[in-house]
């Protein structure tokens, strides 16, 4: 009997890695980061169930995560990518534009980005994503490969953190003096 796979649950365990992260740090009194819940209206209800059964978005979702660490307001979008060239059409424009606005407006955004088939995790600051996204928009590549990344954004598990960005914040703020 084949297996069904459900393209609606994607990326649904690199979310709750990345919310156990940001519980961890949270307790530690590190940072304070929310997921951001994507606005709907429901059009259909159970109403024994008490559940929505059919509903639609109400707006183009901007970023998953936003809060502050330790004064410094952040933003970031979580994504999964299961080889090693990451399609930039899983980013949006709008998504972009709002990094860039948030930045502009003192905050640090960047994106990180789950490669599941070697488990890596990548801390993408928004300054890197805008050279693939400009060699796109100019006519170039849509994608860029894991090789031409900067080394020094990987992310390794440690102290029972699985996802330590604050770490690739850090080395993002520093490389920004």
């Amino acid at each position: 009997m084949g297996t069904w796979k459900s393209r609606g649950l994607r990326g649904s365990t690199l979310e709750e890695l990345v919310n156990r992260t940001n519980e961890l740090y949270r307790e530690k009194g590190l940072a304070l980061i929310q997921k951001i819940p994507t606005p709907i209206t429901p059009v259909r209800m159970d109403k024994e169930k008490r559940h929505i059964t059919l509903a639609y978005f109400e707006q183009r979702s901007t970023v998953d995560y936003i809060g502050a660490v330790q004064g410094i307001p952040v933003c970031f979008d979580a994504k999964e990518c299961a080889v090693d060239t990451f399609p930039l059409a899983n980013i949006h424009p709008h998504q972009v534009a709002f990094m860039k606005d948030f930045e502009t407006q003192g905050g640090a955004a960047f994106f990180l980005i789950h490669f599941s088939h070697v488990d890596l995790f990548y801390y993408l600051t928004l300054r890197e994503l805008l050279v693939f996204w400009n060699r796109m928009e100019e006519g170039g590549r849509k994608s860029f490969r894991r090789e031409e990344l900067s080394p020094e954004f990987y992310l390794s598990h440690r102290n029972g953190i699985v996802i330590p960005y604050l770490e690739g914040l850090q080395r993002d703020l520093d490389s920004r003096d």
